[in-house]
């Protein structure tokens, strides 16, 4: 009976099946919800020669606009040179001033937070969890007109008197998503730690705050590495929204400039093209590394 069943073979593995009722498919594991790191991955992939193509269409169009109207392509350019500089240094630089001190005081709280969420208290670990997921499934803008209004605009400490720019409340507001984000990132990271490990070194009677600090965590520095600079990137590139609150930063100083120029319509696409190329090459270089890094610290099973 055994050889007779060998030639046949095994059915569903070297043999096909003999009857149409319902099999169970093997078992793949799938992520739920949506990539974190999709955002970076398409802009990873993009080809180098992007940004050369970007600024071909910039100086395309004011060559294509110039029969409709006195101030063309040459004045356009001309203007664009001209506003350069102060839109680098003043404008441009601050976006990345912004960002750093938001993904700094972020990082800091975020952590604290995810740490909150691994708590054995329970209240510590449920208050830490609403926080993370009210500022986590929040718009940006939002948070960051609600800082605006809530903060005030000066303060007095002892008869002097402080005053809070608006950049501070971007900052401010900026900081509570990232904050929100590298909580879960840490709270994963912590997670994704084999229950093994944790085993082990109760078992060479560790406590829990040894455990976590040097043997948790140490292990989750490489896994975090690529997500929060995935979320510095996005952070980078959301730092426009600080011109709706008025700060000074490269979009407000760009309709500054434009403004300066007389708003001529063949100003827009240079300008703004500028603007987008600047954060392009800022971004671009953050996405190829975390994709690096992503596969370098990658968990081989």
């Amino acid at each position: 009976m055994g050889s007779r069943a060998m030639k046949r073979g095994i059915v569903g593995i070297t043999a096909p099946g003999r009857t149409d009722l319902a099999v169970l498919k093997p078992f793949r594991p799938q992520t739920t919800g949506p990539d974190p790191m999709l955002l970076t991955r398409w802009v990873a992939n993009l080809p180098v020669w992007t940004p050369l193509a970007l600024l071909s269409i910039a100086l395309l169009w004011p060559v294509l606009a110039h029969a409709q109207g006195k101030y063309g392509y040459a004045d356009a350019t001309e203007a664009l040179w001209r506003w350069l500089p102060f839109l680098v240094w003043s404008g441009f630089f601050f976006n990345v001033l912004i960002s750093v001190l938001s993904m700094a005081i972020g990082t800091v709280a975020g952590a604290a937070l995810g740490l909150a969420q691994i708590s054995l208290n329970p209240v510590v670990r449920r208050i830490a969890w609403f926080i993370t997921q009210l500022f986590r499934n929040s718009p940006w803008l939002v948070i960051l007109f609600i800082v605006l209004l809530a903060f005030p605009f000066e303060i007095v400490i002892g008869g002097v008197i402080i005053p809070i720019p608006d950049w501070i409340k971007a900052v401010i507001g900026l900081s509570l998503p990232i904050m929100a984000n590298i909580s879960e990132i840490v709270r994963g990271a912590v997670a994704s730690v084999p229950t093994a490990q944790w085993e082990a070194s109760e078992s060479l009677a560790f406590s829990r705050r040894q455990t976590l600090w040097q043997i948790i965590l140490p292990q989750c520095y490489k896994r975090m590495i690529p997500p929060w600079m995935n979320w510095y990137a996005i952070l980078t590139m959301a730092t426009p929204l600080c011109s709706l609150l008025g700060v000074e930063e490269l979009i407000t100083l760009t309709r500054q400039a434009m403004e300066g120029e007389d708003n001529h319509p063949e100003l827009l696409v240079p300008f703004y093209s500028f603007a987008l190329i600047m954060f392009f090459a800022y971004c671009y270089p953050i996405a190829r590394w975390t994709i690096a890094l992503e596969r370098k610290f990658a968990v081989k099973l």
